[in-house]
């Protein structure tokens, strides 16, 4: 399902010197002995996953769609990242779906809190609120305002259909409100993060309310945890990037610039910039990453990629095979000369686009390249996808000797957040 190309990274490193640190991290992922091991409940995930709630998820998935117009995903980070990720990617644009999915719970925005509740005034709405601990800020005063609204809309006994809540097995602020409410709630399990959780009803009841078939996303994880189980370098191709991103660091590199060609895949970028940035990113270490989606941004970003610091390399994915295509019609006149192109397809011009800019960034630019190739964007393939970068993300952390699934530097904004807002300790 995924292609991975080297051999425009502008380095004759020879990745098999690195084996035996490869094999000595690949043990410590599998038998969970590295740093923050207690979050590594995602390697064996597609084997020990609860069925039975699992089919709970999809019986919620189908309710929430004969029920509601719009469902609310209220959650910030992990918490609905995965979930947009996967829902537009498998989906693609301007999808005609009868449930519109609008996600809350990100943002302190009046002026967005404000329309979307004026926006689903005269609408069927049900929400999901997604959080572990019920503390987070964002999530928590979106749920608020949006469970006072569904409330006032459809009265008690109603509204406690509409509300499904994503949290801890036993803890955090929302579980108490479930046991007395008795919404339908889903378990955030201990043993995976809140970045690695889109595999878990945190991202799988988003997905199956938009209609998407979620035994195809477990199926398309299980055959890529089965495909990655070695610590092979000449055969497991997430162990060969995740150990290029290292040697290009080495050589300065200290940006990781994601680049995808199809306007569904932007939060595919978004999602990968939480995993690698808040896995990676502390002790003073890791590659920040970055992303564009062109051809759109090569009339921005372009020309610095091309000319500017030489601070990153690019990470490009594409996709084999679209969602939709078409050939380019033939007009009466050729006044836009554009004629050179009639009978072509639009994903042949995209991939046009991309090779030139690959050889442009590469041969003058002097920017060094990963190649990414999806064979599709299905719900199989997204799965598959999901723990492909699970792995690349493990391997490429521990080699910095770094735990990948704490984050201590995000609590540092919050307290002075919570002292300006006046918040008691």
């Amino acid at each position: 399902m995924i292609k991975l190309d080297l051999s425009h990274t502008l380095t004759d490193t020879d990745l098999s010197s690195y084996q035996a640190e490869v094999t000595r991290i690949h043990h410590m992922i599998h038998e969970k002995t590295g740093k923050g091991n207690d979050f590594l409940g995602w390697v064996d995930w597609p084997n020990t996953y609860d069925q039975e709630e699992f089919n709970r998820v999809k019986e919620a998935g189908k309710r929430i769609r004969e029920q509601a117009e719009v469902l609310l995903v209220c959650g910030i980070g992990g918490s609905y990242l995965g979930a947009r990720a996967a829902i537009e990617a498998i989906k693609g644009p301007y999808d005609k779906d009868s449930l519109e999915i609008i996600y809350v719970g990100n943002t302190f925005s009046s002026t967005a809190i404000t329309r979307i509740l004026k926006y689903i005034e005269d609408k069927e709405v049900a929400i999901n609120v997604i959080s572990k601990s019920g503390s987070t800020t964002e999530t928590a005063l979106a749920f608020r305002i949006f469970k006072e609204f569904i409330e006032k809309k459809y009265g008690e006994a109603e509204s406690i259909k509409r509300i499904y809540v994503t949290t801890d097995k036993e803890r955090g602020l929302l579980r108490p409100l479930v046991n007395e409410k008795h919404y339908e709630s889903f378990i955030i399990p201990d043993s995976i993060g809140g970045r690695f959780s889109v595999i878990t009803p945190v991202g799988l009841l988003p997905m199956a309310a938009a209609g998407i078939d979620i035994d195809e996303v477990m199926r398309g994880l299980k055959q890529a945890q089965q495909d990655l189980s070695t610590d092979d370098l000449n055969t497991n191709s997430a162990y060969q990037y995740g150990v290029m991103r290292r040697v290009l660091e080495k050589t300065g590199k200290n940006v990781e610039m994601f680049v995808t060609y199809e306007p569904h895949l932007v939060y595919i970028a978004e999602w990968l910039k939480q995993l690698y940035g808040e896995s990676e990113g502390k002790e003073g270490k890791g590659l920040l990453p970055a992303s564009v989606n062109n051809s759109t941004d090569l009339h921005s970003m372009g020309q610095f990629v091309q000319e500017g610091t030489k601070c990153l390399f690019e990470t490009v994915i594409t996709v084999k095979n679209p969602i939709e295509d078409m050939n380019f019609p033939e007009a009466s006149s050729n006044i836009d000369e554009m004629d050179y192109l009639v009978g072509k397809s639009l994903h042949w011009v995209n991939e046009q686009a991309f090779k030139g800019t690959l050889q442009a960034h590469v041969e003058e630019g002097k920017v060094p390249n990963i190649l990414i190739e999806l064979e599709d964007t299905s719900a199989y393939g997204f799965g598959y996808l999901v723990y492909y970068f699970f792995k690349v993300l493990a391997l490429s952390a521990y080699m910095l000797d770094v735990n990948p699934f704490d984050q201590p530097g995000v609590e540092v904004y919050k307290r002075n957040m919570f002292k300006l807002l006046g918040k008691e300790s």
